[in-house]
């Protein structure tokens, strides 16, 4: 070990300058990202979700098309399962849900906020990668906030649509038009349909290739017009589940 040239055998101590401190260095450890992806039917695309998280450098990324109307959701669950037992192993470690956008996680404001309990008791944080409330919300402080205003705005908007929709068919039905999907289209027609239109098919194409199963127009095709508003119908469905 070298020696000072101030110090040596026989010379007197003398307090030396002081050692200068050492920079801090950051001991926190990088966040560990789960990644959450869902979409409600089997014909919506879940691929840019998955590109999405990725790129957001998620560890580990769940995955599931389930309808927005299935209470159990089972990859969602494992996704809080893992970030859970992640913060018991370590609980001084960062650990994210990340998510295309927030109505991936609920179907209404009951269950946003049961997640907030979740994601709370567990000091979980959120990430939502789109949207106007894009960025990473602590489960505590103004983080905890967000998930009591969404649920209120949500539980308002739902309350907005079903008056508004309500009031819709009362006027309808004032003028003798009842509305509703036309009977001729089915469910599976109207699947079978929406699979093909996916692919690319032409609408009027589509008709061709349905038909009518009962009532006096069995065995005809149904008109390109009734199968425009099925499918428009349908799509619309969807957009509403999916926000909730």
């Amino acid at each position: 070990m070298p020696v000072p040239d101030d110090r040596g055998p026989g010379r007197p101590w003398r307090q030396g300058p002081p050692i200068e401190a050492l920079p801090e260095t950051s001991l926190a450890a990088k966040p560990i990202r789960i990644g959450y992806a869902r979409c409600s039917t089997a014909q919506q695309e879940l691929q840019s979700q998955l590109d999405a998280l990725e790129a957001a450098q998620c560890k580990r990324i769940f995955s599931e098309k389930i309808s927005t109307r299935v209470k159990v959701r089972p990859e969602l669950e494992k996704a809080l399962k893992l970030a859970h037992d992640i913060k018991q192993a370590a609980p001084d470690q960062p650990v994210i849900l990340t998510v295309h956008e927030l109505k991936r996680l609920a179907r209404d404001s009951a269950e946003l906020m049961t997640l907030s309990a979740t994601l709370q008791a567990g000091d979980i944080q959120l990430e939502l990668l789109t949207g106007p409330l894009t960025g990473i919300y602590d489960p505590s402080g103004m983080g905890s906030m967000l998930f009591a205003v969404l649920a209120v705005a949500a539980q308002l908007d739902r309350n907005y649509i079903r008056e508004k929709t309500l009031e819709g068919q009362m006027a309808a039905a004032a003028k003798g038009n009842h509305g509703g999907r036309p009977k001729v289209i089915d469910a599976d027609m109207l699947l079978f349909a929406r699979a093909l239109k996916d692919n690319g098919t032409p609408v009027p194409e589509i008709a061709k290739k349905l038909t009518i199963k009962t009532g006096k127009n069995a065995g005809k095709h149904p008109s390109v017009a009734s199968l425009y508003r099925a499918l428009a119908e349908a799509e619309h469905a969807d957009r509403a589940g999916g926000a909730g």
